[in-house]
C-alpha cells in the first residue's frame, strides 16, 4: 500500500558533515581573503560530493562571491575543456560586453577559440595565429588564468569542477596550470571526483601528483555519514522518528552513502516503509542490497512511457535537450512528451539544467549508469544512430559547431551508418581539439578518422585524396605534442604521407604549410624541407620560415655546420626585412643551438642571449626555454657555473608555464646537471627525482642519477640505475645526445669502482655512435668513454687515437656528463706514456676546475694527477703527489664522496712520508 505521508525535496537537505564543512568554508574564507585554494572532494559514487559543494556555494553566495561550475561526462563526445567552457560561458552570459573585455584583456580572442559565445559580446576580436603547439597550449592556458584572476579581483570567485574522473586531459591541464598561479587571488577552485575510479594509469592521478605539491592545496576526503544522521535525516524529509533498531538495519544496507540513503527513504516512503506500524521494528522490511538495486526498483514504478524516454535520454548522455529526445520519441505527441517528463521530474530522476530552456540532467551520473548498462548492444547502437541523425537534423547549417558530439554517436553507431559521415565529424572534431590545443583529444579523432577510412596509421602508403592527407596532417599535428622524441619518425612518416599528396595535386601552400611544421627531427625532414623550397619565391616570407627549419636539419649532417648557417643567416635578413620577430627569434634560437651542438659556445651564446630577450617580447616561451637550455650549456661547457645556474633556475619557471613534459624534463635536467658540478647532492636528488617521476623516457636522468650514486658509494642504487638505463636506452637514435651521453656513464662506473665490468658494452655503444656522425657534442662523450676504456685497458693505440681527436676541444667540459676534457686527455697521456703531457693537462684540468667551482671533478683530477706522478716517480713527484692527494681527500671527505675517500686514502699509504721542516713526517 502506498503512504500518503508527504516526502520533502530531499535533494535540499542537508544533514551532518560538520568537520568537513569547516574545512572547506576556511578554504573559502582564505580565498576571499586573497589567498586562492584548491579543496578536490574525493569520494565513492553517491557519498555526497556535489551535495557538499553545492552547500559551500551556498555559503560562499551568501558572503558575496559568485558561483560557477562545470562539469565533466563520461563518453559523451564533448568538447575539450568542456567544464572550464561551461563555467566561463555563465561568466559571459551575467556579464556586459565593457566588464567582459575589461576581464579578458589581451586574451579575450585566446579564450574564445573555446568558449564562441565571447565573440557575440566582443565582436570585434581578431583570430589567433598559428604557432607551435607547446606555445599556442600555453597562451591559452594563461589567458584563462589570467581572466579568471582578474574577474576574481572584482568579486571573489568560486568554481566547481564535478567528475572530474571523467575530465579531459586539456582541461586538467588547465586545472595544473591555473592552480599555480592563484595563491593571491580571490579564487577558490573546487573539484570533485570519484576515488575509486583512480589508479596509477588515470590520467587524474597524474594531475592530482602536481596539484599536491602546490601550497594553496586541500584535499577532503568524504565517507558516509554518521549512523545519527541518518534518523535526523529521514526524520527531516518524511517527519516520522524511526527506532534505533531500524536506523541500524537501515545503516547497515547503505553504510552512511547519502545517495544511497535518499533513494532508500524515497523508495520506503512510497512503498509504505515508512508508515506508523513500520517504524518501530525492521521485521518484513526488504531493503535493497546495493545503490543499483534501490534505482532499478524506483524506475519499475515508472509507467513504460517514462522508462522508454528515460532509457533514450541515457544514451544521449548526462546531459539532453527537450529537441533531440521529442524527435526521438516516434509516435509520442510534444504534450504527451512533456507530461513523461514532468512525472519524472517529481521522481527526481532528472532536472531542468540551470539558465538553459529545454534542457534537462540526470540528477545523478548512477541513475544514468544504470539505465544505460540495462540497453542491450542492438539496440544501443540503434539509438546512436538516431540521436546522430536527430542532431544533424537539429544543428542544420551549424552541424560544424558541434563535431565531437556526432563524431561520438557516429562512432558508436558504425556498424549501422556510413563511414563518410563519422570521418567527417572526427576531422572537424580533431581540428577544433588542435585548435584548444587538446592534442590528446585530437589523436583519438584523427585516428577514428583513418580507421573509419580504412588507412593505416603507419607506414609509406601516400594520401589518396585531400581528405585522407589533411586526417594525416592532423594525425602528425597530435603525435607531436604526445608522445616521446625518440618516436618521432611516426610523425615524419605522417608528414610525408600528407606533403605527397600536396605535392603531387600541385597545392604548393599546404605542401609548405606540411613541410615547415616544427617537429624536433633532427635530419629526418631535410628532403621536404628541400622540396619546398623549390615550391617558394626566393627571398619570400615563405622562404625565411623554410630556410630557419632547413638549418636545423643541414647542421646535423657530416660537413653541413657553413650550409646551415648560411639558411639561418638568409632566414634572419627575410625576418629582419618583413619585421617578423617570431621568425627572428626562431632563426636565432636554432642557429644558437646548432652552434652549441658544435662545440662553438662562444658564438652559440651572442645568439641564445639574443634570443631570450626576442622571445620575451613576442611571448613565445618555448623559445625562451630552449634559448636557455643552450645557454646552460655553453656556459657550463666553458667553466661559468653562476651563470650555467641563473640561466638553469630562470628556465624551469618558463618550463613550467608551457606543462609540456618534453620542456619540463629538460629544465629540471640543467637545474641537475648545475647542482652535480657544484657537489650539492641533495639538491641534484631533488630535481632527479622530479625528473625521473614525469619523464616518460628518463634516460639523461638516469645517466646523472647513476652517476651521482656512484660517486657518493651508494653501489647498489647506482648499478640498479645503471641497469635501468641500459633497458631504456634500446629505441634511442644512436644519433642523439641521450644515446651519446649514456655511453660514458658506464666508462666512468668502473673507473670509479676500479672494476671492468661495462667496458665491452661502452665500446659497442660509443662505436655506434660515431659511425652515426652526430653533431660533435655527442662524438666527444663518445670518444671520451672509448678513451676511458683504452686506459683501462692500457690499450695505447686506442689511447692515441682518442686523444688525436679530443685535444682540439681541451679547455671545456664534456656536456652533459660533466667531465673535463682536459683530465681525459691526462688519462690518455699516462696510457700512452707521455709523460711530458700528462702533468700540462693536469694542471690545466685544475686550474680549470678551481676557477669553475666544480669540486668534485677537481677532486677526481687532484686524485688522477697524483697517481700520474706517482708512477713517473721524478724528484719531487712524491710530495706533489701527497699534496694533490690531501687536496682530493679533503674535497671528498666535505663532499661525502665515500668510493674516492677510500682510493685516496689507500693511495696515501703507497706515497713515501715526507719530511717537512720542523723534521716531522708529513703523516
Amino acid at each position: 500500500m502506498e503512504d500518503s505521508r508527504p516526502i520533502r525535496d530531499i535533494a535540499s537537505l542537508f544533514v551532518g558533515r560538520r568537520q568537513e564543512m569547516a574545512v572547506l568554508e576556511a578554504a573559502l574564507n582564505d580565498a576571499m581573503s586573497g589567498r586562492g585554494r584548491l579543496v578536490m572532494l574525493a569520494g565513492e559514487p553517491g557519498i555526497g560530493k556535489t551535495r557538499t559543494a553545492r552547500e559551500l556555494a551556498s555559503y560562499a553566495e551568501n558572503l558575496g562571491a559568485q558561483v560557477f561550475w562545470g562539469r565533466c561526462y563520461e563518453d559523451e563526445g564533448t568538447p575539450p575543456y568542456w567544464p572550464w567552457v561551461q563555467a566561463i560561458r555563465s561568466y559571459v552570459q551575467l556579464t556586459d560586453a565593457e566588464q567582459l573585455a575589461s576581464a579578458m584583456g589581451s586574451g579575450a580572442a585566446d579564450i574564445a577559440e573555446v568558449v564562441p559565445d565571447i565573440r557575440s559580446k566582443l565582436t570585434d576580436l581578431t583570430s589567433v595565429s598559428n604557432s607551435e603547439p607547446e606555445t599556442a597550449r600555453f597562451r591559452l592556458l594563461d589567458s584563462i588564468t589570467g581572466f579568471l584572476k582578474t574577474a576574481a579581483q572584482r568579486q571573489a570567485l568560486m568554481l566547481v569542477l564535478d567528475d572530474l574522473h571523467w575530465a579531459d586531459r586539456s582541461s586538467l591541464l588547465l586545472l595544473e596550470h591555473l592552480v599555480r598561479e592563484i595563491g593571491e587571488s580571490q579564487l577558490l577552485l573546487v573539484g570533485c571526483y570519484r576515488d575509486t575510479d583512480i589508479s596509477r594509469q588515470h590520467t587524474l592521478s597524474d594531475t592530482l601528483a602536481q596539484v599536491s605539491r602546490e601550497p594553496v592545496f586541500r584535499r577532503q576526503s568524504l565517507r558516509g555519514l554518521e549512523q545519527e544522521d541518518l534518523g535526523r535525516f529521514v526524520e527531516s524529509a518524511s517527519g516520522v522518528a524511526l527506532s534505533q533498531e531500524l536506523i541500524e538495519t537501515i545503516y547497515a544496507h547503505t553504510e552512511g552513502n547519502p545517495f544511497f540513503m535518499t533513494e532508500v527513504v524515497r523508495l520506503l516512503s512510497k512503498t509504505g516503509g515508512l508508515t506508523a506500524e513500520n517504524v518501530g521494528t525492521p521485521e518484513g522490511l526488504r531493503i535493497p542490497e546495493g545503490v543499483r538495486e534501490v534505482i532499478g526498483q524506483r524506475l519499475n514504478r515508472l509507467s513504460e512511457p517514462c522508462n522508454e524516454v528515460l532509457t533514450t535520454a541515457s544514451i544521449i548522455g548526462r546531459e539532453f535537450d527537450f529537441r533531440l529526445l521529442n524527435l526521438l520519441s516516434g509516435e509520442m505527441s510534444e504534450d504527451q512528451l512533456l507530461r513523461v517528463i514532468d512525472e519524472v521530474v517529481s521522481f527526481h530522476l532528472i532536472e531542468e539544467v540551470p539558465s538553459q530552456m529545454d534542457r534537462y540532467q540526470f540528477t545523478h551520473a548512477l541513475v544514468q549508469q544504470t539505465l544505460a548498462e540495462e540497453v542491450t548492444t542492438s539496440r544501443r547502437v540503434r539509438l546512436h544512430a538516431r540521436i546522430a541523425e536527430g542532431l544533424e537534423e537539429i544543428y542544420g547549417d551549424g552541424v560544424e559547431s558541434h563535431p565531437a558530439e556526432l563524431a561520438h554517436h557516429f562512432s558508436e553507431a558504425q556498424t549501422l551508418t556510413e563511414p563518410s559521415k563519422l570521418v567527417r565529424y572526427s576531422l572537424l572534431a580533431g581540428e577544433r581539439s588542435l585548435a584548444a590545443y587538446a592534442h590528446e583529444d585530437a589523436l583519438g579523432y584523427f585516428e577514428t578518422g583513418l580507421a573509419a577510412r580504412d588507412i593505416a596509421m603507419s607506414g609509406t602508403e601516400v594520401a589518396t585524396d585531400e581528405e585522407a592527407a589533411a586526417l594525416l596532417f592532423g594525425l602528425a599535428r597530435a603525435q607531436s605534442a604526445t608522445i616521446e622524441r625518440h618516436q618521432v619518425g611516426e610523425v615524419v612518416a605522417s608528414l610525408r604521407r600528407a606533403f605527397e599528396y600536396f605535392a603531387q595535386a600541385g597545392d604548393a601552400s599546404q605542401a609548405v604549410v606540411v613541410a615547415e611544421y616544427p617537429v624536433f627531427a633532427g635530419t629526418d625532414m631535410r628532403e621536404l624541407l628541400e622540396r619546398a623550397l623549390t615550391m617558394v619565391a626566393p627571398d619570400s616570407h615563405e622562404e625565411g620560415r623554410l630556410l630557419s627549419r632547413h638549418g636545423g636539419c643541414l647542421g646535423r649532417l657530416e660537413g653541413g655546420y657553413d650550409d646551415a648557417q648560411e639558411a639561418f643567416s638568409r632566414a634572419l635578413t627575410i625576418a629582419r626585412r618583413e619585421g617578423d620577430q617570431a621568425l627572428e627569434t626562431r632563426a636565432l634560437t636554432d642557429a644558437g643551438g646548432l652552434a652549441y651542438l658544435h662545440l662553438h659556445h662562444k658564438e652559440s651564446l651572442q645568439m641564445v642571449l639574443s634570443a631570450i630577450e626576442l622571445a620575451r617580447r613576442v611571448d613565445d616561451p618555448r623559445a625562451e626555454v630552449t634559448a636557455r637550455f643552450y645557454a646552460v650549456g655553453a656556459y657550463y661547457i666553458q667553466g661559468e657555473l653562476e651563470e650555467a645556474g641563473r640561466h638553469a633556475t630562470e628556465a624551469l619557471p618558463a618550463a613550467e608555464k608551457l606543462r609540456d613534459r618534453i620542456w619540463l624534463s629538460g629544465a629540471l635536467w640543467r637545474n641537475d646537471i648545475v647542482a652535480h658540478l657544484a657537489g650539492d647532492w641533495r639538491r641534484a636528488r631533488e630535481f632527479n627525482d622530479r625528473g625521473l617521476a614525469i619523464s616518460g623516457q628518463p634516460t639523461v636522468f638516469l645517466c646523472t642519477r647513476a652517476l651521482l650514486e656512484y660517486e657518493t658509494g651508494e653501489l647498489e642504487h647506482a648499478e640498479a640505475y645503471l641497469e635501468r638505463l641500459m633497458t631504456v636506452i634500446g629505441p634511442v637514435s644512436p644519433a642523439s645526445g641521450d644515446y651519446a651521453f649514456h655511453c660514458l656513464v658506464p666508462a666512468l662506473a668502473d673507473r670509479i669502482t676500479g672494476g671492468s665490468k661495462w667496458s665491452d658494452v661502452v665500446v659497442q655503444a660509443a662505436e655506434r655512435v660515431v659511425a652515426a656522425s652526430p653533431p660533435p657534442i655527442y662524438i666527444v662523450s663518445a670518444k671520451a668513454a672509448l678513451g676511458l676504456v683504452a686506459a683501462l685497458r692500457a690499450d695505447a693505440d686506442s689511447a692515441a687515437e682518442q686523444y688525436g681527436y679530443l685535444k682540439q676541444y681541451k679547455g671545456i667540459v664534456v656536456p652533459g656528463i660533466l667531465r673535463s676534457v682536459d683530465r681525459i686527455l691526462g688519462i690518455l697521456s699516462q696510457t700512452m706514456g707521455n709523460s711530458d703531457q700528462v702533468a700540462v693537462h693536469f694542471e690545466d684540468a685544475m686550474t680549470f676546475w678551481r676557477q669553475a667551482g666544480f669540486r668534485p671533478e677537481l677532486a677526481w683530477s687532484c686524485c688522477d694527477y697524483a697517481d700520474a706522478l706517482q708512477e713517473r716517480g721524478d724528484q719531487g713527484d712524491n710530495a706533489k703527489a701527497a699534496s694533490l692527494s690531501d687536496e682530493a681527500l679533503a674535497i671528498a671527505t666535505e663532499l661525502g664522496m665515500r668510493p674516492l675517500m677510500e682510493r685516496v686514502a689507500e693511495r696515501l699509504e703507497w706515497i713515501p712520508a715526507q719530511p717537512d721542516v720542523s723534521g716531522l713526517s708529513r703523516r
